[in-house]
């Protein structure tokens, strides 16, 4: 490794490459030779995802995790033809007075015969492929489809938040498609907020900022989300064309007990505010955490204090149930 990543000399300037490295042992119970390089390379693999230039041992807990992701990546592409997938909803409240104000729709994945898969499992499975691609279309479109029935019902949801991958957002038909969706189904492009992480700008900002443009001048709101825990790039964030913040779980879980992820909270609510974002605080709890996000002046909030992600026939129910809100 150290040899490789020495600099050497090309084409009048110096390249520099490194190395990671996968080692199976051998011998060992009834392994050929087409055994161990299987091993190895899954060894290696493991090595580039614990941050590259390092050197990983195999062993038969690294074999099995890799089978069972391998498995369920097989599953994972039967899923969307054999209707395996379901969408959920999370219901966003207006902090100040409880309004009922919008929903996010998460994706669930049910196989045949089994009990739900969380998203925490097949999510980054998909990332890894472009199945996150179709998986994030088949989302979209089902969003705009339930929105469209809402309205036929006479049920007033203002607003929708849905996820998009970077990988998705990224695609050269992504803006086209959107606009196709809405007109198709009778969408209001204000009624649709579509939620991205940084780590859509990260490589592609000026492509990322002409589509978000494109599609703002079409009436989308858009939304960061998971602000704070990850890039959180400043200088991005006061180019990009976005309508709200969403603060991360992770700094709303230990509120009121822990003093610094207050202090971060306060942060981006003022820097928001100064900005002219609106803020929803995700993961709210506790009627703790509520007041203090009410003292501190968020907008809107989600989380198991109103309601865990639910299917359509509930979430149809909650809107009924808040719909003379709308009335005023």
């Amino acid at each position: 490794m150290e040899t490789i990543s020495s600099p050497y000399p090309f084409d009048e300037q110096f390249l520099h490459i490194g190395a990671s490295v996968g080692i199976t042992l051998f011998p060992g119970k009834g392994q050929t030779a087409e055994d161990l390089l299987k091993q190895a390379d899954t060894a290696m693999y493991q090595a580039k995802s614990a941050g590259r230039r390092t050197v990983i041992f195999f062993d038969d807990a690294m074999q099995r995790q890799a089978d069972k992701r391998l498995q369920m990546h097989n599953a994972l592409r039967g899923a969307l033809a054999n209707q395996e997938l379901l969408l959920y909803f999370q219901p966003q409240h207006m902090v100040a007075t409880g309004e009922l104000v919008g929903a996010e729709a998460l994706v669930r994945w049910q196989p045949e015969g089994k009990s739900l898969v969380s998203p925490t499992e097949f999510i980054p499975i998909a990332e890894e492929s472009d199945l996150i691609i179709d998986i994030g279309m088949w989302v979209l479109e089902q969003s705009c489809m339930y929105m469209d029935k809402w309205q036929d019902m006479g049920l007033l949801l203002p607003e929708l938040s849905v996820n998009v991958s970077a990988k998705q957002f990224h695609h050269p038909e992504f803006a086209e498609r959107v606009e196709e969706l809405m007109s198709r189904y009778h969408i209001d492009s204000a009624m649709l907020n579509l939620e991205v992480t940084e780590s859509v700008v990260l490589g592609h900002a000026e492509d990322t900022i002409r589509k978000m443009e494109q599609l703002r001048e079409l009436g989308l709101r858009f939304s960061i989300d998971d602000f704070g825990a990850g890039y959180s790039s400043l200088s991005y964030l006061k180019r990009l064309p976005v309508d709200e913040l969403k603060i991360d779980r992770s700094f709303i879980r230990d509120i009121p007990r822990d003093s610094r992820d207050m202090a971060i909270v306060d942060a981006v609510i003022d820097l928001a505010s100064h900005l002219g974002f609106t803020v929803t605080a995700e993961g709210v709890e506790t009627r703790q955490q509520l007041e203090y996000l009410k003292q501190q002046g968020c907008t809107f909030y989600q989380g198991f204090l109103s309601s865990k992600a639910v299917p359509v026939d509930a979430m149809e129910r909650y809107i009924k149930r808040f719909q003379g809100k709308f009335a005023r």
